[in-house]
């Protein structure tokens, strides 16, 4: 099973057809449960310590704004554990808004900079470039080393 990043990193169409594929989905929406379901931080919207920006600046420097340190300290270490990645171009507002253009642009810089496997494939906007797009994510899957849907 390999661990697969997906940009959107919070697209849940991504995640599930990564997951359907036998490999792990890297996505916000796990740690972000973490953040809000663990003890002692306060509720929603309050989830964000002190901690967070200071980790960021791992994979962002002091100067950028603390936003993108944020979430950079939550994507950052994503990154660090993907063993492959998918990235969509051209996304949808409702496939998985990131809500931040210059983090989105560091995510894609750090996924394309490590030395994994990557699929850059383009949001599908007719039926015939969707099940395009399907099939060529599904194919992507079966090529990762120990996983894929090899029946």
């Amino acid at each position: 099973m390999a661990k697969v990043i997906i940009y959107p990193t919070n697209s849940l169409i991504l995640s599930d057809m990564v997951e359907r594929f036998g490999h792990e989905p890297l996505a916000m929406m796990e740690k972000i449960r973490e953040k809000i379901t663990t003890v002692g931080v306060d509720s929603p919207p309050l989830n964000i310590t002190p901690e967070g920006p200071k980790h960021g600046l791992k994979y962002a420097a002091v100067e950028v704004p603390a936003g993108v340190r944020g979430r950079m300290s939550i994507i950052g270490p994503l990154i660090d554990l993907a063993e492959a990645a998918i990235i969509v171009g051209d996304a949808s507002i409702s496939f998985g808004c990131m809500g931040c253009a210059r983090t989105n642009e560091l995510t894609k810089f750090l996924i394309r900079e490590k030395d994994i496997p990557v699929l850059e494939i383009q949001y599908p906007h007719t039926e015939e470039e969707g099940k395009s797009f399907v099939y060529n994510i599904a194919e992507f899957l079966k090529a990762l080393p120990e996983g894929g849907d090899e029946e």
